[in-house]
């Protein structure tokens, strides 16, 4: 037993890890991505796991710039070079961030990349790890995205008893107190006022029906998931569609309805929320602009997006409206209802369809010189965001 144990010790001494030995275990851990550059930050050693993540061979990524792996977004953000400058100043860099495949797919990953020295400390380049945590990441995701949606569902209940109880409850007040007058003193009426009366119950039953059309359309959007069914659809043809709905009722002020969006445009999104997310804008422009005006729809190519604008030539509005305008506040929408505007639940419909279809909404405007709503979507099927404050470690138990 005794020479065992000596055996053992002489062995463990004498035993030196050759570079085999060590180039054998990174290629075993395949869910790590191990790779080698020199100081010209040209890759020179490549891991099977970083193949198998990446999707390069060895042979087609010797040579290669290591920015090769980072997206378009941070190589013009210089963030391969900043990792190295960390580096080389606190002797190691890390990060949570997107990485690019060969086949322009992307993962999640943690990384840490820190300098590769010599015996007598010449620096030999860098070595980069990465892990891909794509999985967690889209489930982190996920349970913040359903903690949003609790939220928004809980404001959204708010804003929609507010209205309920707000702007449909009083003119309905109203309209029963008109009748009930009516009803009593019917006989006794001149024909004239009867007439008045009973035209302005039939305007405020209209506009009670499409208040609850509206808030119908939205509640059937933002709680009933299964109606929403995005894929990539050419803007052009929605643009026509709503044109030609409200054809009719621009030419009755002779506002001309122009649009100057190439075909093939096209954006990923809900085709049915789109078309309502141009009608209610265009509609609203309508409303707002004096005869002879002309509204004109553009579209522009930013990035990963589709910017859209709609121009009018209208009155415009003032600055504390702008601020207030896709919020749920019911003064607003009562003053807009009571002037015969009808933006206020309109645009909040816009703004939650848009949202849905991951796009954004603002408005520039000045008084008396009309106002560009602009409105985002994307062009592709989007990806999951990285919020620049996360940071995933390794999880040792994993």
């Amino acid at each position: 037993m005794k020479n065992e144990q000596i055996s053992s010790k002489i062995l463990k001494s004498n035993y030196i890890p050759t570079s085999e030995f060590y180039s054998q275990i990174i290629d075993s851990l395949q869910d790590y991505s191990i790779f080698t550059i020199d100081n010209d930050f040209v890759i020179n050693s490549w891991s099977s796991g970083a193949a198998k993540i990446f999707g390069y061979k060895t042979d087609e990524i010797i040579g290669k710039h290591f920015d090769i792996i980072f997206t378009d977004e941070d190589q013009q953000n210089a963030i391969p070079k900043k990792e190295i400058i960390t580096a080389l100043k606190e002797g190691r860099a890390t990060d949570n961030r997107w990485h690019l495949c060969k086949d322009k797919s992307v993962f999640y990953a943690y990384g840490l990349v820190f300098p590769l020295t010599g015996i007598d400390g010449e620096m030999l380049g860098y070595v980069k790890i990465l892990r891909d945590l794509t999985e967690r990441k889209k489930s982190e995701d996920a349970i913040k995205n359903y903690v949003k949606e609790l939220e928004d569902l809980n404001t959204h209940k708010e804003s929609v008893l507010a209205i309920l109880s707000h702007d449909l409850r009083s003119p309905l007040s109203s309209i029963i107190a008109t009748t009930g007058y009516l009803k009593a003193n019917f006989e006794r009426l001149d024909p004239s006022i009867v007439i008045e009366m009973l035209e302005l119950i039939h305007k405020a039953s209209i506009d009670e029906l499409n208040m609850l059309d509206y808030l119908v359309e939205w509640a059937r959007i933002k709680y009933a998931a299964e109606v929403f069914s995005p894929r990539k659809i050419e803007l052009v043809q929605y643009v026509k569609k709503v044109f030609d709905t409200l054809n009719d009722t621009a030419s009755l002020n002779a506002i001309n309805l122009h649009h100057e969006i190439e075909e093939n445009t096209k954006v990923f999104a809900d085709g049915k929320m789109l078309l309502s997310i141009i009608q209610n804008i265009v509609s609203n422009a309508i409303k707002h602009s004096l005869p002879g005006g002309k509204i004109t729809v553009t579209a522009k190519t930013q990035d990963d997006k589709i910017i859209v604008r709609i121009k009018d030539s209208g009155i415009g509005m003032s600055k504390e409206i702008q601020e207030k305008l896709f919020t749920p506040q019911m003064n607003i929408l009562s003053k807009a209802r009571l002037e015969n505007k009808g933006a206020g639940i309109g645009l909040l419909l816009v703004k939650g369809f848009l949202e849905k279809n991951g796009g954004e909404i603002w408005v520039e405007s000045l008084v008396g010189e009309g106002s560009s709503f602009y409105f985002t979507l994307p062009m592709e099927k989007p990806l999951h965001k990285i919020d620049s404050g996360d940071e995933i470690m390794f999880d040792e138990s994993a």
